[in-house]
């Protein structure tokens, strides 16, 4: 059994140089998703959100391994939304004002029924708080501009400069949320070594 790689076959979104920011398309995706605000660092329903969204992400997986269509796929990397009510106010001193949405993309393949068939399963096995948050969505981010910033998450500034910076140089203005997407497992890599993918939507 062959077994898919989406950040290969989306390889546009999930590969791109920490040297020059770069404009992508951004089709609309299914994503598994949850919402909530705080500091990631200090909140327990961070935690808690992120674990309900790879149980959840794996159990899809396995359950479509395993079924009539028998294939195969890596789970996508966590990516999250960030945002203040007034973006004049974001401050990475403040993070307990922050908003957010963390999300998993889904394969095509992943249907409604698919996931609320898992979600019950899932809930049978484990005691996850954050799994009846978790909702299944597409989401059409349209034209952004996407940097990789290596690094920790506190040295993203300058990072975030430069791809504001860029934007608008070629003519256009922030749109959207402040995107992040995490490729690199944080408990095992060193954090000058976490790859992180910054996306910015345009107008």
């Amino acid at each position: 059994m062959s077994k898919v790689d989406y950040k290969k076959e989306l390889e546009h979104l999930y590969t791109v140089s920490a040297k020059q920011p770069v404009f992508v398309d951004v089709p609309a995706l299914s994503y598994l998703s949850v919402d909530g605000s705080g500091d990631p660092n200090t909140s327990s329903v961070y935690q808690e959100a992120v674990q309900a969204l790879f149980s959840l992400s794996y159990t899809i997986k396995f359950g479509i391994k395993k079924s009539s269509a028998g294939m195969d796929y890596s789970v996508m990397p966590l990516e999250g939304l960030w945002w203040v009510d007034d973006m004049r106010q974001f401050s990475v001193t403040r993070k307990d004002e922050w908003q957010w949405t963390l999300m998993i993309m889904q394969p095509k393949m992943v249907t409604k029924a698919i996931v609320e068939a898992c979600r019950s399963e899932l809930a049978r096995k484990k005691d996850l708080p954050a799994l009846s948050k978790v909702k299944f969505a597409a989401f059409n981010e349209g034209k952004a501009a996407q940097i990789l910033h290596i690094g920790p998450f506190s040295e993203e500034g300058p990072t975030i400069a430069k791809l504001h910076a860029f934007i608008e140089a070629q003519g256009f203005k922030l749109a959207g949320k402040h995107h992040e997407i995490y490729l690199s497992d944080i408990r095992r890599a060193a954090p000058a070594k976490w790859k992180t993918i910054i996306r910015q939507p345009v107008e």
